[in-house]
């Protein structure tokens, strides 16, 4: 069997990897040890990048008819139990309350899509159907990767079927392998690549239970009202999540047996309900990333890449950001025009963004283990050193847990810095992780505005580069798109003469590549734009050229 590209692993990771190679019209094969996708929970929420992501790819209307009912709330609740009134309600709008939002904005300062609770079981099946229902790709569930070998040309996997003992052996010819196999990548470890950083920091169980009736008997009494986290104050880590049918609900804390979290979910719960657990298992915390991306033809992408705690929500989001970075790259080299560079490019700018995302995390996680070290035996009852504790672990999660639910800036402003595929600009925003300041630098995503209702700027970029010409004096970018066309690669410009775009992105013209990330930017031309085509399309110029092609 041939093929373009080997996907390894269907996660919402390597599914979008494969869809959006697809879409391009890339040959993919796509192989997952599972015979079908697992309803297990996993991640929970698609973050306003991702969407953004999605809505790119046409999908993001049908993950949102999938996922939770727009009008359900996402406040997150410190509690002692679901029958007592909250220490703690942290107001966060509905999607649907971010959409009107977002829909009134007239500047840059948001993204053009809401974020999306959705269930990693809901999401996975909807994303392998759009997969099945592209002619380029052959999704083969059931299979399972066993080794590889590469050479100049390509890379050989042997791949067999998972649903026999001893089954046999096959090879897969690809040009390039992808690796979205997940933390213990298969991949990673034939290519001798290590993960390192901070692991096992702390073990917990997690379990899924269907209960119909929870979600419309909030209130319980004085309990918390709905929403989607319910952190409950112990010294067990208990942690109770709404997932997207409002019927699930997944716990996590540190118990020592399985059947115990059947116990502690009663207790949270408070009165009694009719519940089915559905699963248990063991997780650990890791905060890891790999030593590279990559090696000759392999790449690696989300979790086989990096790890982090679930704090503020970017395991599966960064990955998904990984999978659209290499997609065009791998689109642009199978087709003729990418230079060498495009794909080398890849580690440079995902591995810092997983490396900042990391410390995101991490400084979430810190967040949250510093108002639950406020608990101590005493906590519960009405005694004086309860309610002392209480107000002190409360006033504490007022400012801690915001950490973990408050991460614009990690979501939208990353920037990709150094990258040899992005024009050289001193200097650049400083990236924070809960503050989004839009700004049009090289390197970061290209901020979204309006341009009629429903109707964004990014909408109007297709698979190609964009040359944005802005306000009424913006300068002719005909000798630019001249030079991209003569390395291959295709261009399409856009006029935006009014005078309120050039203030909003502060500069007269933009050069854009597929994936919405800003290349150059300036108010004329530089001297050689044969060089700038040549560096933003990944094809290598001597260092006195590119310097001259500044001045």
């Amino acid at each position: 069997m041939k093929t373009q590209v080997l996907v390894i692993g269907a996660g919402p990771v390597g599914l979008t990897l494969a869809i959006d190679l697809g879409l391009q019209g890339i040959d993919v094969v796509l192989v997952e040890r599972k015979p079908e996708p697992e309803f297990l929970p996993k991640m929970e929420r698609c973050n306003a990048r991702t969407m953004e992501i999605f809505r790119r790819i046409g999908l993001s209307e049908d993950i949102r008819k999938a996922g939770l009912d727009k009008s359900v709330s996402m406040d997150v609740y410190i509690v002692k139990s679901m029958t007592e009134k909250p220490l703690l309600r942290l107001e966060y709008p509905s999607v649907e309350e971010v959409t009107a939002s977002i829909a009134k904005s007239t500047d840059t300062s948001e993204p053009s899509e809401a974020y999306q609770l959705i269930s990693q079981y809901t999401l996975e099946p909807l994303l392998k159907q759009v997969a099945e229902s592209i002619p380029s790709i052959k999704v083969m569930y059931g299979h399972e990767f066993v080794k590889l070998q590469q050479d100049d040309d390509g890379v050989t996997t042997s791949v067999r079927s998972t649903s026999e003992d001893d089954g046999e052996l096959f090879e897969i010819r690809a040009d390039y392998l992808a690796g979205c196999d997940g933390g213990g990548s298969r991949v990673r470890r034939a290519i001798g690549i290590e993960l390192r950083g901070e692991s096992n920091i702390l073990e917990l169980r997690q379990a899924l239970y269907r209960c119909d009736e929870l979600f419309d008997l909030l209130p319980i009494k004085d309990g918390p009202g709905h929403g989607r986290h319910y952190h409950v104050a112990d010294g067990q880590a208990s942690f109770l999540i709404m997932q997207d049918s409002t019927r699930h609900w997944t716990l996590h804390a540190v118990v020592e047996k399985d059947e115990d979290m059947a116990t502690l979910f009663e207790k949270i719960v408070g009165v009694p309900v009719n519940y089915e657990m559905l699963y248990v298992g063991k997780w650990k915390q890791n905060l890891m990333l790999a030593d590279r991306y990559c090696d000759g033809r392999v790449f690696l992408a989300g979790d086989s890449a990096h790890l982090v705690i679930p704090t503020g929500g970017l395991g599966m989001n960064t990955g998904v950001g990984d999978a659209i970075d290499l997609s065009w790259k791998l689109a642009g080299t199978l087709s003729g025009w990418g230079g060498p560079k495009l794909l080398d490019s890849y580690e440079v700018e995902r591995r810092q963004v997983g490396d900042r995302n990391i410390g995101a995390s991490r400084y979430a996680s810190l967040g949250r283990r510093k108002w639950r070290s406020k608990w101590a035996e005493g906590f519960e009852g009405n005694t004086a050193k309860a309610a002392s504790l209480q107000a002190e672990l409360t006033m504490t999660a007022d400012i801690e847990q915001r950490k973990t639910n408050e991460m614009i800036g990690a979501e939208l402003g990353y920037r990709y810095v150094d990258s040899p595929v992005i024009w050289d600009e001193p200097g650049g925003p400083e990236q924070r992780f809960r503050h989004y300041d839009p700004t049009a630098w090289t390197g970061v995503r290209l901020p979204h505005v309006w341009l009629t209702p429903g109707k964004s700027i990014n909408d109007t970029i297709g698979r190609s580069y964009a040359l944005l010409r802005m306000g009424p004096d913006a300068p002719e970018t005909e000798a630019l798109a001249t030079a991209l066309r003569e390395t291959g690669a295709p261009v399409e410009e856009h006029n935006f003469p009014d005078e309120r775009y050039r203030q909003l992105y502060g500069v007269s013209c933009l050069l854009v590549r597929p994936d919405l990330h800003i290349v150059w930017r300036g108010d004329e031309l530089p001297e050689n734009v044969q060089t700038l085509a040549r560096v933003v399309t990944g094809k290598p110029v001597d260092n006195m050229s590119r310097t001259h092609a500044k001045s």
